[in-house]
């Protein structure tokens, strides 16, 4: 829905962004990043290239607008699967949330492989974006912080919480979403549950788990299991 508050040049500037990235992800979906053409774009827009840098300043400015909205999409998809969960116990929260955010990637595997991976040779994106990668974490922080400390990750925490002295932003993050949880051990479990997630739904997107004769799915359930086990949350009622 338009944003009444913006100015008709405001409005259209937007459009035309839109269809912009509507037209990037086309060509991503398609070829991959190495596809990504400004000018292939403003081709297919009608326009010359130069006209596209008045939107974008250049490729990397693209891809990071469309690594913002893909993190703005998957925590949209994390947080609705919490709220649709909030009466159940923790356990059984934290795999709705790996389901939630599974059948996102797997819906849209172009978009997912520029948050997991390096869209381009030499891209790195700007520090602001770290606060869109923490808000589609943010929801499992409350699930992680409803367990015990986890013995074997304390080796961990020397260094996270060095982390939380040193970034007041990430004890503040971990506050918001568990305000009565240490957070170096929650950081801990957050951490390796992040390296699970993101390491069996990687491997499915990119296709290499075919052949082997299990269902992913079935996978990324056993390791959410695993961490439940470790952080002490009560079994689900079969």
């Amino acid at each position: 829905m338009p944003d009444s508050a913006q100015t008709p040049r405001q409005r259209y500037r937007a459009q035309v962004q839109d269809e912009i990235k509507q037209a990037a992800l086309d060509q991503i979906a398609e070829g991959g990043t190495g596809a990504l053409s400004l000018n292939a774009i403003a081709k297919s827009m009608g326009v010359s290239g130069p006209a596209l840098y008045k939107y974008f300043r250049n490729r990397d400015d693209l891809l990071t607008a469309l690594i913002e909205d893909g993190y703005g999409d998957v925590a949209a998809a994390v947080r609705g699967a919490a709220e649709g969960a909030a009466q159940l116990p923790a356990r059984a929260r934290l795999h709705a949330l790996a389901e939630a955010y599974r059948a996102w990637a797997l819906g849209q595997p172009h978009r997912y492989l520029l948050l997991a991976g390096t869209p381009s040779a030499g891209y790195q994106a700007p520090p602001h974006t770290v606060d869109s990668a923490r808000a589609v974490l943010g929801p499992f922080l409350a699930v992680l912080g409803a367990g015990r400390p986890w013995p074997a990750a304390e080796a961990l925490h020397g260094g996270l919480r060095r982390w939380v002295e040193e970034t007041p932003a990430v004890g503040a993050w971990v506050h918001e979403h568990a305000p009565q949880a240490d957070p170096v051990p929650v950081l801990a479990a957050v951490l390796v549950l992040w390296s699970r997630l993101h390491g069996v739904v990687s491997l499915e997107v990119e296709g290499h788990y075919q052949g082997m004769g299990h269902d992913p799915g079935a996978l990324l359930a056993v390791e959410m299991d695993a961490l439940a086990d470790a952080l002490g949350l009560a079994p689900v009622a079969r």
